[in-house]
């Protein structure tokens, strides 16, 4: 049986997703899941639920994430005033340096990786930006015929 683009892609991205957590923990001391979440709040600059979102988790799950981070001193959360319970997230100096170092890892080891595929990386990460571009719109929706069409 062939298989199709789309199993490709998510065999790729659970491969990469793991050799990432591996990498940046034998190199960095993080967990790829953290690094993503620390990189997510660099990206939103707001509040919990903001990265909750982005990441696609549950907001009880995202808060433990936040509490761990925090403590680490890579995380500050302040309460957006009179909102009740929001809280506003923002990278610490350590929370970046480290989202940082962490980028650069991973870009270095992915531009190795596409270098000695013989697949040009120009291209690669063009195609890979009109894909995102396509599904900017449908982030807030299931994706339809239309978002792959």
């Amino acid at each position: 049986m062939t298989r199709g683009l789309s199993y490709e892609l998510h065999k790729l991205t659970a491969r990469l997703d793991r050799v990432a957590d591996g990498l940046l923990a034998r190199e960095q001391g993080i967990s790829y899941a953290r690094f993503i979440a620390l990189f997510a709040v660099g990206e939103t600059n707001g509040s919990q639920r903001d990265l909750a979102k982005w990441l696609g988790q549950t907001e009880p799950s995202t808060s433990r994430m936040v509490a761990v981070l925090a403590d680490e001193g890579l995380l500050e959360v302040t309460r957006f005033q009179g909102t009740g319970n929001r809280r506003r997230l923002r990278l610490t100096d350590s929370g970046a340096q480290l989202v940082e170092r962490c980028g650069r890892v991973l870009e270095g080891r992915f531009e190795e990786l596409i270098r000695r595929s013989g697949i040009p990386y120009e291209s690669y990460q063009l195609h890979t930006q009109q894909l995102l571009r396509e599904l900017d719109p449908e982030q807030n929706r299931d994706i339809g015929a239309e978002a792959i069409a």
